[in-house]
Order: C-alpha cells, then structure tokens, then sequence
C-alpha cells in the first residue's frame, strides 16, 4: 500500500528520502479517515435504521435492547476493524509497529466485545423479569455467573494478546492457582450453589415475604442476587443477606398462605373458671333468644332430656345426668357467629376449641382463616371478631380472666 501510495505522489515534488516518510502519513490519515468513516456508517446509518425499525414494532423486548445500548456498543467495533486490517500494510516493513497497533485494537476489540455481551445479558434479563415466571424463578444470580464466566475469559485472552501467546495455555496455567481462586470466589460459588437450590426447589422468589429472625428480616424480597437477597421489611429499612444463608439457615415463606384461600386466625380467649357452671332456666331463657344459637339451645335440651330420660337421672343433683353449661354455650355461639361471618373461610380448617386449663383460666382457641390475606384489613377483621366476643362474653354469665391490676389490689385495700 504505502509503495501504491509512493508511486501516485507527483514526481519531485518530495526529496527521494521524504517520499517514503509522505506515503506514511497519508496511509495513516487514510486509516484514521476510513476509521472515523466507519464508525460514521456504522452509528448514524446502521444504528439509526434498526431504531427507526424498532420504534414501529409493536414487541417491547426490542426496545429494552435500544435502551440498553446493545446495537451502539455493537457500532463500536466498525473502526477498530478498519484499523486492524489497514494497519498492517501502512506499516509492513515495521514488524513492531504493526504487531503493537493491531494488538491495540484487537484489546479494544475485546473490551467492547465484553462491553456488548454484558448490555446482551441486562437487556435479557430485563426482558425476562417482565414474565410472571421471573417472580418464581429469578435468574439475576445466574446471569451474574455468567458475567463473572465472561469477564474471567475476556481477561484471559486480552493477556493472551499482550503477551502473544494461546488463551488455553494461559487457562492451563490457571490449574496451580485453582485453590487460591476458590478462596477469592468462596461467596459467589456458595451464592451459586444456594442459588441453584434456592430456585430449582422454589424456596424464594421475588415478592415473597419472608422471616429470617436471625438477620432481623421481616418484609418482602426485593431482589435475588448472586451473592445476596435483598428484602424491604415493613418498616421500610432494606437488609441484604447472604444467598448461601437461606440455605443453611431456617426462614418462614408466608407465600404458601398467599396462594391458599385465607390467612389463619389462630388466637385464644381465657375464661375466668370460677364462673363456669350449669345452665339454669332463667338463664337457658335468655339463650333461647340469642339468634345465633336459639335453634342450638332447642335441639341441645331435646337431646339432653332424652338422654337423662333413657338414663332416669335424678336431676334432683347437679351431678347427675347431663346439662348446659354456659361455657359450652358460648363455645357453640362462637362457631355459629364464625359460621355466618362473610369473611371467614369456611373451606378451610375451622376449628373453635378448648385448650388445657392453667393458671391463666381456662383458654377458648379461635383457629379459621379469613378470607382477606392483605396485612390491614386482615387485623381490622380479626380485632372486630374479638372485639365483639370480648363484649358478649358476659351475656353467658362469663368473665374474662386477667391477672390483677393495680386497680384491683386498690380496691381490695379499700374494701
């Protein structure tokens, strides 16, 4: 090229000894032209016209490419590849000059290749969190494995071109150094492989709310790396914990109650036992006209007669035969007032039971679920059940057992 070059110059219009020294110099301008050239036909034409292309198409996924300048960083390698081919006959009587320019641009090759791959992968990954099964299984630790994978080889063979020799020789080298990479890369391969489990076995997604006591984690996971989770807990503070602790570490997922028909209300009320007894007529009276359990209290007295007449108890004792109690009423009203409650599931597990008495009375334990999962208006539901349980309470000759205040010690003083 430069001799093509030597030859078009006019005739003596250089010394014999300049003429080699022009032709250079306009080879290396018309490299530096052809370079700029390219990179101009390659981001104002080519560029232009896939985003003009893009624009009118209705997929989303080709614009999160454009915003993420995949075809840009592509547009990038125009000059660098006008550089390495033209360089080498600019300069082919200057061995090292021609070996330090085309490896110039072979490292900026590289690096803009690795620059490209890595937009590929966010873009990607973009496109596949907007699927549903992104929430299940989230792929941003993987893709991190990937850029590690890819960044590692790239090093790799940009070594390899500064110091001449094949990337798989350098790689083969790497076999004695493979201890002290496993203790530099001892979190993101714990992080890979907890990642792996975490998603194959569907343990964590993004969105679960979880509880992880130990690292002071309650709330919602926002993000799923390769080395750490990320989770917003209610109180809106932002706690990262270690991908490789959710397996060797216990934690709740409350996402199998998001997926079922109701969150559980599982909650006790404690009956003073010194004012459980039998039921009485006036107080069976008074039941009867309760709405809840009036057909209840009439059927329950029928079987109760006949079974004490089939018996013939004398009912002259309380100890004989069988009776109400008010403790067994409200029990009863509290199955028949849950029953006609709209929010409580009735699918579901529902269960209205006693627990062992102790020093604390004698406990009734609530376990349904209700149907609204979200965290206000489940406690709004749940208060207003117990809140008219705690008032009713007292129609069935019952109290509540709480221990002594100091009101009550007062008032006994005063007494």
């Amino acid at each position: 090229m430069i001799e093509t070059i030597s030859n078009l110059l006019p005739p003596g219009i250089l010394p014999e000894d300049y003429v080699n020294l022009a032709a250079r110099l306009i080879g290396f301008l018309i490299m530096v032209v052809g370079a700029f050239l390219a990179n101009v036909v390659a981001k104002g034409l080519i560029v232009r016209f896939i985003r003009s292309v893009i624009k009118k198409s209705k997929n989303e996924w080709d614009d999160i490419f454009v915003k993420r300048g995949v075809f840009l960083k592509l547009s990038q390698l125009a000059p660098a590849m006008v550089v390495y081919s033209v360089a080498p006959m600019i300069f082919e009587d200057h061995v090292e000059m021609t070996t330090f320019v085309t490896k110039l641009s072979l490292l900026y090759m590289v690096m803009i290749g690795l620059l490209f791959l890595d937009s590929v992968l966010n873009a990607g990954l973009e496109v596949y969190n907007q699927f549903k099964v992104a929430k299940h299984v989230p792929l941003r630790s993987f893709i991190q494995v990937a850029k590690i994978f890819l960044y590692f080889v790239g090093v790799m063979f940009m070594i390899s071109i500064i110091v001449g020799e094949s990337p798989l020789k350098l790689m083969a080298g790497l076999g004695a150094l493979t201890a002290v990479l496993m203790l530099v890369f001892k979190d993101p391969i714990l992080g890979l492989v907890a990642g792996v489990q975490l998603s194959t076995n569907k343990m964590l997604a993004i969105g679960d709310w979880i509880e992880m006591p130990k690292h002071g984690v309650d709330g919602d996971v926002e993000e799923v790396a390769l080395t750490t989770v990320k989770v917003r807990n209610f109180d809106k503070t932002v706690t990262t914990v270690p991908t490789y602790a959710f397996i060797s570490d216990s934690f709740k997922n409350w996402r199998g109650m998001n997926e079922s028909g109701g969150r559980r209300i599982k909650r006790s009320i404690s009956i003073d036992m010194s004012t459980i007894r039998f039921c009485d007529e006036e107080m069976i009276r008074r039941f009867s006209r309760i709405q809840y359990i009036k057909e209840y209290v009439g059927q329950k007295l029928d079987e109760l007669n006949k079974h004490n007449s089939d018996l013939e108890a004398d009912l002259t004792s309380l100890a004989n035969g069988r009776r109400l109690t008010n403790v067994g009423t409200f029990r009863a009203y509290i199955e028949f007032y849950l029953q006609n409650h709209e929010m409580i599931n009735k699918d579901l597990t529902f269960l209205v039971r006693q627990l062992k008495p102790g020093e604390g009375g004698l406990p009734i334990e609530i376990y349904v679920f209700c149907t609204d999962k979200r965290w206000v208006q489940y406690e709004a539901i749940m208060a207003d059940i117990f809140d008219h349980l705690l008032a009713v309470i007292p129609e069935f000759d019952l109290r509540v057992y709480q221990s002594p205040s100091g009101n009550d010690v007062r008032a006994i003083g005063l007494k």
